[in-house]
């Protein structure tokens, strides 16, 4: 029986770089579009024979901008995955877009050639607010997006909005939040602003004009809320959808789905290894053409260190995690996880409901800290139950490492 699989597509390329933007991409460097494109397609057609008993069933353009690598290119590399491996005929095809760079033309292309959902990053509805963000597009352009891309024929739209802007008030957030429910898109995702160190917002990491820890919490929860009076249903703590439209996709990352990326910076979970390539186009291109291999770090992910990533994503989801799930991964209890879990309930952090423990959505606010409680009490529950003779040490969890590889693993801003 096949198993499923999801691919992930990295197109670096981007026409200006947003100021907040800590993922990998390049401006200025349209000549090296074809090269890229060729080296995506070779990449693809040598790793062919590693796709075999697998159908894809999510593939995922990102990016970067990947409406600026064109319709063409992105066609091209699409139909050699198509030739390589089994591509599902109901297959989820994301492509990401800036609404600047968004064409009728190449839009209508990209449907016809089988890409079937959109994600537009519009991010606020403020053309001021748009501007000191980097970005190039106003929020007409958004809207004139979503129109081109409905028209073309995309019937699975996902729009991206943040919150805690400089000077964003509660009244600003929710103009933005009723200007993207107004698009009538299927599906949002909602992200906190978080400043990354070397973007050039770092310079205002202590600034004032950012609003605080507890007006962010604020408008987070007042999306939640808001969200779901609309018809959009949270799934996961900055996901929200109308029913059956959850990406289907990025899922794949938070329950531990197999995925394999190409592309510079591109990730992968294979069986039990994760690996990521260059972050760098030419090292990912010169490895890929000369034959020198584009992996960058790998590492296996088994036992107890699956159980960890286990409880640090699917506590990202509204599903949440069960205690027999966890031991099919890991052969021990969780006994000091369920006493903590047990805790958060009685302050309104977590519930539990059909077997499941989840937080809720104040619980998500604090999940970072609260994962990492958890991952301390995990590692604790492991070092108890060692028997005398097993004398390897159990060190600590590293909660900075644990949440470096969430971040890696969902390439969510939050």
């Amino acid at each position: 029986m096949e198993k499923s699989l999801g691919i992930y597509i990295h197109i670096p390329f981007c026409r200006s770089r947003c100021l907040y933007c800590d993922f990998y991409s390049t401006t200025g460097r349209e000549n090296d579009m074809t090269r890229y494109e060729a080296a995506l397609r070779r990449h693809i057609r040598e790793y062919a024979p590693q796709l075999d008993g697998y159908v894809i069933d999510t593939v995922y353009f990102g990016g970067g901008t990947p409406s600026c690598f064109g319709a063409s290119r992105l066609i091209s590399v699409f139909d050699e995955l198509k030739r390589s491996g089994h591509v599902s005929i109901d297959a989820e095809v994301t492509v990401e877009a800036n609404p600047e760079s968004v064409d009728k033309a190449e839009f209508i292309r990209l449907h016809r050639a089988g890409f079937n959902r959109v994600s537009l990053g519009v991010q606020a509805s403020s053309d001021k607010a748009l501007r000191e963000l980097g970005r190039v597009h106003s929020f007409n352009d958004a809207s004139n997006a979503v129109e081109i891309a409905r028209s073309a024929g995309f019937l699975n739209i996902s729009v991206d909005m943040m919150y805690g802007l400089p000077n964003q008030s509660n009244e600003d957030w929710s103009n933005a939040l009723m200007a993207a429910v107004g698009l009538k898109p299927d599906h949002i995702s909602c992200y906190g602003l978080k400043i990354e160190e070397g973007t050039p917002f770092y310079i205002f990491r202590d600034s004032p004009f950012l609003p605080d820890d507890d007006k962010q919490a604020d408008m987070y929860l007042y999306a939640v809320d808001v969200l779901s009076r609309f018809g959009y249903k949270q799934y996961e703590v900055s996901n929200f959808a109308r029913r059956g439209r959850e990406s289907r996709h990025n899922s794949k990352y938070w329950t531990g789905g197999e995925y394999i990326g190409f592309g510079a910076s591109a990730h992968s979970y294979i069986g039990s290894v994760r690996y990521a390539a260059f972050s760098d186009i030419d090292r990912y291109m010169d490895g890929v053409e000369g034959g020198g291999g584009v992996v960058e770090t790998s590492e296996e992910i088994e036992g107890f260190e699956l159980a960890a990533e286990y409880l640090m994503l699917r506590l990202r989801t509204v599903d949440g995690v069960s205690e027999e799930e966890y031991y099919g991964i890991y052969k021990c209890g969780m006994k000091r996880v369920l006493e903590l879990l047990e805790s958060y309930e009685e302050r309104g952090w977590a519930v539990y409901r059909e077997g499941r423990w989840r937080f809720t959505p104040e619980g998500f606010l604090l999940s970072n800290t609260l994962i990492g409680e958890i991952l301390d009490a995990q590692t604790r529950e492991r070092r108890e139950t060692l028997r005398p003779w097993q004398t390897a040490p159990v060190e600590d969890s590293d909660q900075t490492e644990l949440f470096t590889t969430e971040r890696r693993i969902t390439g969510i801003v939050y």
